[in-house]
């Protein structure tokens, strides 16, 4: 959905500035300048036209960038996820901070970072452990290093928590309890808004990048029509807890992000970069069966169609139906996840959770429905995609994907032996 785009600041009365707090990296606006849309349309507010301008820019930016990356594959990819976590958790980590109890609790930040780190170890390597084995079986030393770091991963983890549990039961300083739980629990949310949509995206990334790509290109395909349509057509409110937002916005917005994620599909399905699964954490080109989901099957346009239509007939590809699925959830059902951090914002009174980018606010600000739509396309692509059906492709999956290189090789001399005593006794 389009970002809100109130504006406003202190007022120059004394009454209106006491009641103001100034939050870094945020701008402050007070509830008595939030206005509903009413009748007139934004398209008209010539001060807007600016605004525009810088987030038109910075979109071009970031939409290249993310080009680029998606080039690169799904290491750079992962690398990009990381990012933006550690960037979500500066920005909320200073949402609650407090200058003045800080300086008085010296390494206590460090200690957010702290669990921050250790939550990135633990999921991380539950979901891309055998992916690391894979990627080094050449190497006997590094291979070794690696088992052992699978099987101790769960307690070296543990571990790492209990001494951050530790570290924050003995930086307790009198006076200071209150505040000093109350960023325990903060952060212990963050780390799970952060970590449980991040796991999602990055088992996603190494389904195939189709399965990242699509969705995160739908949130932004939304973001962009709801803005467009909102600024020129915009005149009925959507929501009061977002009074920028407005019905013609989030209609059209809908109609372009179910016609762009149709179409979207039969493009990026074509590419077996994108739809084939990465097994391992190598960078190497990718070649596979894409499977029936991403081969063709051809329309016959009808006689009484239009004759200046320029195609006979037309390839659709089956994900292209599944696609229309991930439109529909990513215009109706996403953009409450914008409304809530919307409805967030306020009950803080910033109007951005950060201002890493011109004219679209901090990166928590960008992520609000892409933290939605990234666990809904893992959750529908487990459910409708993946084959629940037993498939000689599917245990050689598993076989690889969760035994060692030793019991790989075990499992092989059990298999030829129990063939060959077949082969024996039929003959």
């Amino acid at each position: 959905m389009q970002k809100d785009n109130d504006s406003g600041g202190p007022s120059t009365h004394g009454g209106l500035t006491g009641r103001l707090r100034r939050r870094r990296g945020s701008n402050e606006v007070p509830s008595e300048v939030d206005k509903a849309n009413g009748s007139h349309l934004l398209v008209d507010d010539r001060n807007k036209y600016k605004s525009m301008l810088i987030r038109i820019y910075s979109s071009v930016w970031m939409i290249g960038g993310f080009a680029f990356i998606i080039y690169m594959g799904h290491l750079y990819i992962w690398a990009m996820v990381v990012v933006i976590q550690i960037f979500m958790a500066r920005e909320l980590f200073n949402l609650l901070r407090r200058s003045h109890e800080d300086r008085r609790l010296p390494g206590f930040r460090l200690l957010n970072w702290h669990f921050f780190f250790t939550a990135m170890l633990f999921v991380y390597g539950r979901i891309l452990n055998q992916r690391l084995a894979n990627t080094v079986t050449s190497d006997k030393f590094l291979h070794k290093l690696v088992t052992g770091f699978i099987k101790y991963h769960m307690v070296t983890c543990y571990f790492l928590y209990i001494a951050g549990f530790m570290w924050f039961i003995l930086t307790l300083k009198k006076k200071m309890y209150k505040y000093q739980f109350g960023q325990y629990a903060w952060t212990h949310m963050i780390l799970i808004v952060v970590f449980t949509q991040s796991s999602f995206t990055v088992a996603n990334i190494f389904e195939g990048i189709f399965w990242f790509l699509l969705p995160a290109s739908l949130i932004v395909i939304n973001d962009i029509a709801a803005y467009f349509f909102g600024f020129f057509l915009g005149r009925t409110p959507l929501i009061k807890i977002s009074p920028k937002k407005t019905w013609e916005g989030f209609i059209g917005a809908s109609f372009a992000t179910i016609v762009s994620a149709f179409v979207l599909a039969n493009i990026l399905g074509r590419f077996q970069w994108l739809t084939c699964p990465r097994k391992d954490l190598s960078t190497g080109w990718l070649h596979c069966d894409p499977g029936p989901l991403f081969k063709p099957y051809y329309f016959t346009v009808p006689q009484w169609f239009p004759q200046w239509f320029p195609w006979r007939e037309i390839s659709v590809l089956p994900v292209q139906w599944h696609a229309v699925a991930l439109g529909l959830f990513s215009s109706i059902i996403a953009p409450f996840g914008g409304f809530f951090a919307s409805g967030f914002k306020r009950a803080f009174k910033i109007k951005d959770f950060g201002d890493s980018i011109p004219g679209h606010g901090g990166i928590t600000d960008r992520m609000d429905c892409q933290m939605v739509m990234a666990v809904f396309a893992y959750i529908y692509h487990q459910s409708f995609i993946v084959s629940q059906s037993v498939s000689i492709e599917a245990i050689m999956d598993q076989i690889l994907m969760n035994l060692t290189f030793e019991e790989q090789r075990a499992l092989f001399m059990k298999l030829e032996k129990i063939i060959q005593e077949r082969q024996f006794g039929e003959s």
